[in-house]
């Protein structure tokens, strides 16, 4: 086998979480390369992936110090306020406040984080646009289109084989490659989860009166719909449906469809127009038993997929992607062996509690807003109406939605590696 052929850290999936982890590596000087089984442009196509995804403040400041701000700014709205309320019927989002209506202002916290919004609603597509320049920059290898076809792990190194007959050798191999990770699955790493049952249905609109920079949490027995702010007066829509009904709506004319979002939403979204394709995806929970094994470690979806109610998910494994990144750069300053039990255990450490508690957190929050019994409505009123009404516990939601608290790796901070 050439020398070429022999890597520091071998990443299986160069999307999101991997793209990124791979440029946190390499500016730690870890020589990456990233195997993906699509070609790696397909990812720009608007086509690809319909999301927005809301960028906690200290997660932008990791794109920055990872040279992609610039890139993003120009596509990111700033996100100034959210406003969360329960109720009964579509539409209900126009109506008055109630007791049951929580309000998350970035003022309240400004003094602590210099003026950052609560966070950045950016679509994935502008995201994924920046992450390849920002890879081709660095000068990352990429193989793509190129398989994973199986995986053998030695005493001293992580062997893959590719479909195309080719194989690569590191001290490490990361899955980064979602929710069917081959990566996982040839480490022997169980998972536990579960299937809501339910489909999250995603437009993109534009609207007939500025947003404000302000989020819309809105929750229906039914399950939760959201109206996220961007950039040009447009909005993202993500709203939960029933499996069947998501089916039904992807199959939808356009004019059908229209029709139903405005019956869904009410008087909220006045003079809408969608713009671009709509987009439907299956919603469940998925925790892998162990972030490590091994020689190998887990980031982002393959080590955690939850419901998008709060819409951390991503940052969630760009979190992984910092912590694993500065856990291989300090061994690899010691001289120590990157893909040891030792030093991936330091990973799973860091990790392993925060993502457990954000996906069972997660969880119990769609059961308790995603029903109509009423002594729960009742319970959970009260709840958010004392939310609302204590300050210093709303800061603490702030502070935790920012990604702000517990032990933060260096690249949230702004620090580089």
């Amino acid at each position: 086998m050439s020398q070429t052929d022999r890597y520091d850290v071998i990443i299986a999936g160069a999307g999101l979480a991997g793209a990124t982890f791979a440029l946190a590596a390499a500016q730690g000087g870890l020589r990456v390369v990233l195997v993906d089984p699509q070609p790696f442009d397909a990812q720009l196509a608007p086509t690809f992936d319909g999301r927005s995804t809301a960028i906690a403040f200290s997660t932008f400041r990791m794109l920055d110090a990872l040279g992609m701000g610039t890139a993003l700014r120009p596509h990111a709205c700033r996100m100034d306020r959210i406003l969360v309320t329960d109720g009964r019927r579509p539409g209900a989002a126009s109506s008055s406040q109630s007791s049951a209506f929580l309000r998350f202002d970035a003022d309240e916290i400004g003094d602590r984080t210099d003026g950052e919004p609560l966070g950045y609603l950016v679509e994935n597509r502008r995201i994924r646009v920046a992450l390849s320049e920002a890879v081709m920059a660095a000068g990352i290898e990429v193989r793509a289109p190129a398989a994973v076809a199986s995986i053998e792990v030695g005493a001293a190194a992580s062997r893959v084989f590719l479909a195309d007959g080719s194989m690569i050798e590191a001290p490490l191999t990361v899955g980064a490659e979602g929710r069917a990770s081959l990566v996982r699955k040839a480490a022997g790493i169980e998972t536990v989860g579960w299937d809501y049952e339910q489909t999250g249905v995603v437009a993109t609109v534009s609207l007939g009166r500025d947003h404000g920079n302000v989020a819309h949490e809105y929750f229906l027995p039914s399950g939760p719909f959201a109206i996220l702010p961007l950039t040009q007066r447009r909005a993202s829509l993500v709203w939960t449906e029933s499996t069947r009904r998501g089916e039904a709506l992807q199959a939808a004319s356009d004019g059908a469809f229209q029709s139903h979002l405005m019956r869904r939403f009410g008087d909220f979204l006045e003079d809408v127009t969608v713009v671009g394709p709509r987009f439907v995806y299956p919603l469940s929970l998925q925790l892998a038993d162990q972030l490590t094994a091994p020689r190998t470690a887990l980031i982002g979806d393959a080590a955690h997929a939850v419901h998008p109610v709060a819409g951390q998910g991503l940052n969630m494994g760009l979190k992984d992607a910092a912590a694993l990144a500065e856990v291989l750069v300090e061994a690899l300053r010691l001289g120590e062996d990157i893909g040891s039990e030792t030093v991936l255990d330091r990973y799973a450490r860091w990790r392993r509690f925060d993502n457990a508690a954000l996906a069972a957190g997660f969880d119990g929050f769609v059961r308790l807003f995603s029903n109509d019994i009423a002594p729960v409505r009742l319970a959970r009123n009260l709840g958010i109406a004392a939310v609302n009404r204590i300050a210093p516990l709303r800061r603490a939601f702030l502070h935790e939605a920012g990604g702000a608290t517990g032990d933060l790796p260096r690249l949230l901070t702004g620090q580089t590696l």
